[in-house]
């Protein structure tokens, strides 16, 4: 019983038994490349809030992880930044928040890693130009009969 309590107020121990976190279908982060720390949730709830550390926060250095590649590791950097981190504590249990809060890490950085696709320039329809010049036409006739008439 002793074990479970300080378990519950500090951090999850890093275990070779969780699963790695899949990003992207090519790239897997191991489990103790990834910080997960548990404190009391914010907000309602009563006597259950006041005594379950059920938010769960997790968290990945970018700078020291063996996994990224190394465009991977410039291309996080330069969009996320050197901390990845990500918070759930939507749910009652732990574990479930644990569950909430890789997924949120695991998406946060492949929004990190994804490539924007690159836009080909492309010309003005015919009819798009038409419609352009027609509104000018349009709005100068307006501004014409606006005019004082001239003696």
């Amino acid at each position: 019983m002793g074990v479970s309590k300080t378990l519950a107020r500090g951090s999850i121990p890093r275990s070779p038994a969780l699963p790695p976190l899949r990003v992207t279908k090519d790239l897997e982060i191991p489990s103790a490349e990834i910080t997960v720390r548990t404190s009391r949730s914010s907000g309602p709830g009563g006597q259950h809030a006041n005594v379950t550390a059920s938010r769960v926060e997790a968290s990945f250095d970018v700078l020291a992880s063996t996994a990224l590649g190394e465009a991977q590791r410039k291309r996080l950097l330069a969009r996320v930044g050197p901390r990845v981190a990500a918070v759930a504590q939507d749910e009652r249990s732990q574990a479930r928040n644990r569950e909430l809060a890789l997924a949120r890490l695991a998406d946060r950085m492949a929004r990190g890693l994804a490539t924007p696709k690159h836009r080909r320039p492309t010309r003005p329809t015919a009819a798009s130009r038409e419609r352009r010049l027609t509104a000018k036409r349009q709005a100068a006739e307006r501004k014409r009969e606006r005019r004082s008439p001239e003696d």
